[in-house]
């Protein structure tokens, strides 16, 4: 079977790479716990640390009709900052755009190992480069700015069934920025490879 002389064997690392990653943005919109808050009063959330997602705030208690208590987090709702706002729609948006760029990658991987319409694959790389990079853009936008208000122990005012205190004494970041950080430096480390792909307009070889 003729192969190109040099395959793209990077830019298949970075299929790998770009798959993982989107496979942990998904995760980071996912979990509950961006931010852990640490109360003082343990009548309700009897574990004295509570954690906040993007979509949801829970915690565990002993005094309510479950052991752990959630809450769903609305777009809509008015209470909530604007960083979990763009979280929201920026985490959503991120997914979409992920899987747009690894078809388009898979697309190039797929014919340059097999040789087919050479002249093309050069823009797919290209595309799929692009989307990707974009893809990491909008989880690290809603991860640094969430962590900025973690770092700051900056508050939200919750309604009453939330059962939330007004505000912890002290917020530490939580394994969401962590998923969040890990998924994007996969997918920007994805998006250079493809991105770094040279067609090759030489001879073809057997192997």
């Amino acid at each position: 079977m003729a192969f190109t002389a040099k395959k793209a064997h990077w830019q298949f690392l970075g299929l790998v790479l770009a798959v993982l990653g989107l496979m942990l943005t998904a995760g980071t919109s996912g979990v509950n716990n961006w931010r852990l808050w640490y109360v003082d009063d343990l009548s309700v959330i009897s574990s004295g640390v509570a954690w906040v997602g993007i979509w949801r705030a829970c915690f565990y208690s002993h005094v309510l009709d479950t052991f752990e208590f959630c809450q769903s987090i609305s777009i809509t709702d008015s209470f909530i900052p604007p960083e979990i706002v763009a979280a929201q729609v920026l985490c959503t948006t991120a997914i979409p755009i992920g899987i747009a760029g690894n078809l388009i990658a898979g697309y190039a991987v797929r014919h340059v190992y097999f040789n087919v319409n050479r002249g093309h694959i050069r823009w797919a790389f290209v595309l799929a480069g692009a989307l990707h990079l974009l893809t990491a853009t909008c989880s690290l936008v809603p991860v640094f700015w969430n962590m900025n208000s973690v770092l700051k122990n900056r508050t939200i005012d919750f309604p009453p069934e939330f059962h939330f205190p007004p505000a912890p004494y002290k917020q530490e970041l939580g394994m969401g920025f962590i998923i969040g950080i890990c998924s994007s430096v996969l997918l920007i480390v994805s998006g250079l490879l493809f991105l770094s792909y040279r067609s090759l307009s030489g001879p073809l070889i057997d192997l």
